[in-house]
């Protein structure tokens, strides 16, 4: 008898429809708090992280930018700054109320021409193969159910030459800090959850879901077998965060 498949949501295993449902549930939660919630947790330190990001992408005047897992905005602001007038991005999330809060601070914000707006599983992109000089995608691969097809996709919608940006929470790389990090994931982030979101359950997935995500060589290896080309990556944050970058060559 062949074995029902199976993935983790967090320290948990589930069928991969479960984890999908899950995560959906979990960001629908989420997404009335996602700003302050990062800043908390991070001490803002997430939008440095997130310009570094953009800062190694290769985009430029003109590039047309896919920003998966958009979440609220803070990466496509950046990139649509950096691409011009004569430039485009579009904003992607599975999650409808991730991407409709999204959309709605951009258009307060003033960022009304050259964005688009697209629900979309990273698994599948609904775009034409050869479309985005760039990929990126900030604290979401984690969150996908099968994350071999999101890379092998988004190697599929990247021109050649284009480049795929992954910011991701990563392993972090001084021993002697791991302990202390460790206490803080697990008892401040989901305190903090609960009493300014509400959601305890939802912030412990999400710090679990950091442990269970490949680390630095393992994704890059990961992102290689996707097709990607000479990819590397960055630790900030002394591991804790890695940014890593691959070609469509």
């Amino acid at each position: 008898m062949t074995e029902a498949p199976s993935t983790d949501f967090g320290f948990q295993t589930v069928t991969p429809e479960e984890k999908t449902r899950r995560v959906a549930a979990v960001f629908s939660s989420v997404a009335g708090n996602y700003d302050l919630m990062n800043d908390l947790m991070s001490v803002g330190m997430h939008r440095l992280w997130k310009r570094y990001a953009v800062h190694v992408s290769p985009v430029r005047p003109g590039s047309v930018v896919l920003d998966l897992a958009g979440g609220t905005g803070d990466l496509a602001v950046l990139y649509r700054q950096r691409v011009g007038a004569t430039g485009r991005v579009v904003v992607s999330d599975i999650n409808s109320n991730m991407l409709r809060r999204g959309r709605d601070r951009l258009v307060d914000a003033g960022f009304v021409s050259g964005m688009d707006y697209v629900q979309a599983n990273a698994e599948c992109l609904p775009f034409t193969d050869h479309t985005f000089d760039c990929i990126s995608i900030a604290f979401g691969l984690r969150n996908v159910t099968d994350k071999a097809m999101a890379l092998s996709s988004m190697h599929a919608k990247l021109k050649y030459g284009g480049a795929v940006v992954i910011l991701e929470f990563s392993k972090l790389a001084l021993p002697l800090l791991r302990k202390l990090y460790d206490k803080y994931s697990f008892e401040v982030i989901p305190a903090i959850g609960k009493w300014v979101a509400k959601d305890l359950e939802s912030y412990q997935y999400l710090v679990e879901s950091i442990r269970k995500h490949p680390d630095q060589e393992a994704l890059k290896i990961m992102m290689q077998d996707a097709g990607f080309s000479q990819v590397s990556y960055y630790n900030l944050a002394g591991g804790i965060v890695a940014i890593h970058k691959g070609y469509k060559i």
